[in-house]
């Protein structure tokens, strides 16, 4: 048995998809997943799911593109009305277990809820969330407490330009940015 197994509930819980419905009678289930590209969910075998009376870790059996969309067999799962329990859970990973980036390389996760600071030490807020958009990332800095105004902010994602350092121990961005835009 796997140490993932044996856990009562991943070290890092990091969101990737959610079990939306049932697929055929052979206990596949349909999958909407926020990896990308979204079979990135298919990188990770041992799943957690967020259920109501706490963590349950599965192992996926396979995956696959169908349609639009994704589908998968989860092992342990043979028939459609054992996933019907399943249906409507998010699924987590540990983020444990992600790849180790190059240097100055990071995931979105990483970067959600560093509190993000001017260069000449204004506290602009904390990163809510990033934005995909066609020409780069954007991060998006939502207000809190202490922050210089209650303006929610719009930030390219552009290293170097905007971004000027980021620091993961103290939890914390530093851009290049007017506070007044």
């Amino acid at each position: 048995m796997s140490k993932l197994k044996q856990a009562n509930a991943p070290e890092q819980p990091l969101l990737v998809g959610h079990v939306t419905s049932v697929y055929g009678v052979k206990g596949w289930v349909k999958l909407y997943s926020h990896t990308d590209p979204m079979q990135g969910i298919f990188d990770y075998q041992h799943w957690w799911l967020k259920t109501p009376s706490g963590w349950k870790a599965v192992e996926l059996g396979q995956g696959r593109l169908q349609g639009r969309g994704l589908v998968a067999s989860i092992k342990g799962y043979s028939d459609r009305d054992q996933v019907k329990d399943i249906c409507g859970l998010d699924v987590y990973i540990d983020a444990i277990e992600l790849p180790e980036l190059d240097e100055g390389d990071y995931y979105w996760s990483q970067l959600e809820g560093l509190r993000v600071i001017t260069k000449e030490g204004v506290f602009l807020g904390k990163v809510s969330q990033l934005m995909e958009t066609g020409a780069n990332d954007v991060i998006v800095v939502r207000a809190c407490e202490g922050s210089l105004d209650r303006e929610e902010r719009l930030i390219p994602y552009m290293p170097e330009t905007y971004v000027v350092n980021i620091d993961l121990e103290q939890k914390e961005m530093v851009v290049n940015w007017d506070p007044e835009f």
